[in-house]
């Protein structure tokens, strides 16, 4: 398996957290790992620490520098706003067929595992014709679709669910990111998809506290892709 796109039901459900710990997890079981977070919107280039791209290098063990930052999200936009309107706001666009290319040269050019982190939930514009959904068709990878636990996540995932089923977009697995502060429990969600969800493994990441770690809380995810 050369490369999984991780993408979610929405913005903030938590595909940079699942990804940052992917990506700690095979590390500490000395797996090659790199990955790549193509489209970032809401960037501060004066102030990147903290977003999502250099979360991902510091997993990575790779310094937050202009130069790492291009080498994995060369389409950052500083307005938190859906992609095709931050890019827009700078005179900019993203062409899909370019995106597609980038993320396939990586992978082409990598001899390890390949984590690419989308933008926002699956149906998220990137220009006036394009959304996330048409990106990962192009590079046809194996998904994990992040949700969450909040009041609402389970019509989100099953709709999420549905509109990757109409491109033949089966996900690897549904990972249910447990949402702060959230009304619903991590297993009354787990209860009702599980109906809905026919052979698509859900898998249950528990909260953790800031600034912990466990990778064992990710190796029910790890060996749903089958690279354990």
């Amino acid at each position: 398996m050369p490369g999984v796109f991780i993408t979610a039901t929405g913005t903030d459900a938590g595909k940079t957290f699942v990804t940052a710990g992917l990506i700690r997890a095979l590390r500490a079981g000395g797996q090659k790992v790199s990955a790549l977070k193509p489209v970032a919107s809401g960037f501060d280039e004066t102030d990147p620490k903290g977003s999502d791209p250099a979360v991902l290098l510091e997993a990575l063990g790779r310094e937050v520098s202009p130069a790492e930052l291009d080498a994995i999200s060369p389409w950052r936009f500083k307005a938190p706003l859906s992609p095709d309107m931050a890019a827009r706001k700078e005179g900019r666009s993203i062409d899909v067929e370019k995106l597609a290319a980038f993320c396939q040269a990586a992978i082409a050019g990598n001899d390890g595992l390949v984590l690419i982190e989308g933008v926002g939930g699956i149906m998220v514009p990137l220009d006036t014709r394009f959304t996330v959904l048409d990106w990962m068709q192009r590079l046809a990878l194996p998904i994990i679709l992040v949700g969450g636990t909040y009041l609402g996540a389970v019509s989100h995932c099953l709709s999420a669910l549905e509109t990757l089923k109409t491109r033949n977009l089966l996900p690897r697995m549904i990972v249910i990111n447990e949402s702060e502060g959230s009304t619903v429990t991590m297993d009354d969600t787990l209860e009702t998809l599980s109906h809905f969800c026919g052979s698509v493994p859900l898998i249950a990441l528990p909260r953790q506290r800031p600034g912990a770690f466990s990778s064992a809380s990710f190796d029910d995810i790890i060996k749903a892709l089958c690279i354990a």
